[in-house]
C-alpha cells in the first residue's frame, strides 16, 4: 500500500482500525518527499524530526477521533508557526522564527495534525506562478517544465505530487484556486471572515484568507471544519456559527440553478479551457440542475481596481519590515534612512518593489481619489453585480484561468500578461465571497479547473455542488505520473486510464522507473528527472 496517496479520510479510517500508524504514515511521506522533491520543490523547510516525534506521540495515546489526528499536512510558509521558520520566501524573513503560532496552526495542532513543514509560494504572496519565491521556483508536477501557479503554487504541488495528505494556502486574488487548478487538485478560498487571519502574514488585508488545499473534496470539508470559525484575535472574523461542512456532501444538485457568466468564457479565454467548463454544465444539467447564462457586467474592471487596492494595502503592510525589529537587516549604512532604504532594497524581490511602489504611488497626496478611492467605488460594483445574481441563482459557475498552466519563464518579462492569470479569480476577492476549484478536464494534457462561487457564508452549497460534480466524473482520480514519466494519468491504485485526453502530451518527471506499456520516456539526462 502506497500510504502517500491517501486522502485524509482514508488514512483516518485505517488509522482508527490500527491497521497503519501514524508514525509509519509520516515516514512514507517524508521517503516520498526525498524521492520526487529535488524536481518538484514544493517544501522551503522541512521539521522531519519534530513531525516524527509528534506521530510517536499519537501512536502512544492511540486517540484518532479527530479527522485530522495523525494527518500530515503542509503550511504556507507565510502563515506562523511557532518555532518553525516563516519565511514568506523572502531574503527579508530569510531566518524569521515566530515566537507564537497562527490561529490556523494553533487549530490543526489542537487536533493533533503532524505539520510536516512550509511551502513554497511566491515572495509576500505577490504573484501567480511561485516564480517569484527568492529562494526557488516551484514546478508543476504534471509537466517540470510549467508553473503550479501561484501564489500558493508550494502547497498544491505537494497536493498533487502526493508529497503530503492536504495543505494549507491563503488566497488574495486565486492563490488557493489558481494553483489548485493548474495542479488538478482541490482548492477552496472561504468567505472573507469565516477563517481566521491571526498569524497570517499581511499582503492585503481586505482581500486576504485561508484555505483548504485537498486531494478531494470530502478532505476539503473535513479541513474547513477544523479552521473556520470566530476569532477575538482577528478583528475582521465573522462571529457566526459554523455548520458541519462533511453534511453538505450530497451528490445532489436537482433543481438548483446555475449562473454561467459570459464575461468569464468571452475573448482570452482558452478554447479547450472554455469547453471543459461547458462540458461540466452539461454534467450539471444531467444531474438535474438548469445552467443560464448570466452577466456580471463590471468584471472587466475588477483586475484594474484589484491592482490599485491590493499595491495599497502592500505598501502599507510591508512598511513594518525596516531591518530593526525583526527581519534582516543591511550590514553597511550611513544613517537611519539609509538603514530603510538599503535593508528594503536588498530584502525584497522585484515583484515586491513593484507593487510597493504602485500601491505607494496611488496613496500618495493628489493621487489618492483618482486611483484608490475609484478602485474602491469599483470594488462596490464588481459585490453589487454578485448580490443581483445570487438572488435567483444557487451559485456561479467559471473558469479558474483562461489557460491550463503556463511554462517557467513564460509571462516574468511581462508584468501585465501575468497580472492576466488571475481575471477569473480576483472578483471573488474583491466581493468577499467563496469560492472552490476542482478538476473539470484537460487542455493539452494539463488540468483544468472549474470554479464554483457561492453566496457569503454558503460554503455548504458549493461543497454540496462539487462533491456532487465529482461523484460523477473522475478526473480527481487522474494523477501525475512521477515515477514513470509519460503521456498518461493514472488513477489512485496505479492503474491507467488511458485517457484520449493526453494522447501526444508527456508530462511528470522521469526518476529512471521501468517504463509502463503506455508511458514514453521524457528526454532528460541520464534518466534521472528535471532538476529545479
Amino acid at each position: 500500500m502506497e500510504l502517500y496517496r491517501l486522502t485524509i479520510h482514508e488514512a483516518h479510517e485505517l488509522l482508527m482500525k490500527r491497521e497503519i500508524s501514524c508514525e509509519e504514515l509520516t515516514r512514507a511521506l517524508f521517503d516520498r518527499i526525498r524521492i520526487v522533491d529535488y524536481a518538484i520543490r514544493a517544501y522551503i523547510t522541512l521539521d522531519e524530526d519534530g513531525a516524527l516525534q509528534k506521530s510517536r506521540v499519537l501512536d502512544e495515546r492511540g486517540d484518532f477521533t479527530h479527522p485530522l489526528a495523525g494527518i500530515p499536512a503542509a503550511v504556507k510558509d507565510n502563515i506562523c508557526t511557532k518555532g518553525l521558520k516563516t519565511t514568506c520566501a523572502s531574503k527579508i524573513l530569510e531566518n524569521f522564527i515566530p515566537p507564537y503560532d497562527a490561529t490556523i496552526s494553533a487549530r490543526l495542532k489542537s487536533r493533533d495534525a503532524v505539520i510536516m513543514g512550509k511551502t513554497n509560494m511566491d515572495e509576500f504572496a505577490m504573484g501567480s506562478s511561485t516564480e517569484n519565491s527568492a529562494f526557488f521556483a516551484t514546478r508543476n508536477p504534471w509537466d517540470t517544465g510549467r508553473v503550479p501557479g501561484g501564489s500558493s503554487g508550494g502547497s498544491a504541488a505537494a497536493v498533487a505530487a502526493d508529497e503530503c495528505i492536504y495543505a494549507i494556502g491563503s488566497d488574495t486574488g486565486g492563490s488557493i484556486r489558481q494553483p489548485a487548478g493548474y495542479c488538478g487538485v482541490v482548492g477552496m478560498k472561504p468567505t472573507y471572515g469565516r477563517v481566521s487571519r491571526f498569524g497570517l502574514v499581511a499582503y492585503a488585508s481586505s482581500l486576504d484568507q485561508i484555505g483548504p488545499i485537498t486531494k478531494d473534496v470530502t478532505d476539503c470539508a473535513i479541513v474547513l471544519n477544523a479552521i473556520a470559525g470566530h476569532d477575538r484575535m482577528d478583528s475582521t472574523s465573522a462571529d457566526m456559527p459554523v455548520p458541519d461542512y462533511t453534511l453538505s456532501l450530497k451528490p445532489d444538485v436537482s433543481g438548483m440553478k446555475i449562473g454561467i457568466p459570459r464575461e468569464y468564457l468571452g475573448e482570452g479565454i482558452d478554447g479547450e479551457v472554455r469547453h471543459a467548463v461547458l462540458n461540466a454544465a452539461k454534467t450539471f444539467e444531467n444531474m438535474g440542475a438548469c445552467c443560464e447564462e448570466i452577466s456580471l457586467p463590471h468584471t472587466e474592471y475588477a483586475l484594474w481596481a484589484y491592482y490599485i487596492i491590493a499595491p495599497a494595502e502592500a505598501s502599507s503592510n510591508l512598511a513594518r519590515y525596516d531591518g530593526i525589529r525583526y527581519g534582516v537587516r543591511a550590514k553597511d549604512y550611513s544613517d537611519l534612512i539609509d538603514l530603510y532604504k538599503r535593508t528594503r532594497s536588498e530584502g525584497f524581490g522585484a515583484e515586491v518593489k513593484r507593487r510597493i511602489m504602485l500601491g505607494t504611488y496611488a496613496l500618495s497626496s493628489g493621487y489618492y481619489d483618482a486611483y484608490y478611492l475609484k478602485a474602491q467605488k469599483v470594488r462596490t460594483l464588481v459585490k453589487k453585480d454578485f448580490d443581483r445574481v445570487f438572488e435567483k441563482y444557487d451559485f456561479i459557475l467559471a473558469p479558474i484561468a483562461p489557460t491550463a498552466a503556463f511554462r517557467i519563464g513564460e509571462n516574468t518579462d511581462d508584468p501585465l500578461k501575468m497580472y492576466m492569470n488571475d481575471v477569473c479569480t480576483i472578483p471573488v476577492n474583491m466581493a468577499g465571497l467563496p469560492g472552490i476549484s476542482i478538476p473539470c478536464g484537460f487542455s493539452g494534457g494539463m488540468p483544468v479547473g472549474l470554479q464554483i462561487i457561492g453566496r457569503p457564508f454558503d460554503e455548504t452549497t458549493i461543497l454540496q455542488a462539487a462533491y456532487a460534480f465529482e461523484q460523477a466524473t473522475e478526473y480527481h482520480l487522474k494523477k501525475p505520473c512521477i515515477e514513470a514519466g509519460g503521456h498518461a494519468a493514472f488513477s489512485r491504485d496505479n492503474r491507467c486510464k488511458h485517457s484520449s485526453d493526453f494522447t501526444e502530451r508527456e508530462i511528470g518527471v522521469d526518476l529512471g522507473a521501468p517504463q509502463d506499456e503506455c508511458v514514453k520516456r521524457r528526454n532528460v539526462p541520464n534518466g534521472k528527472g528535471v532538476k529545479a
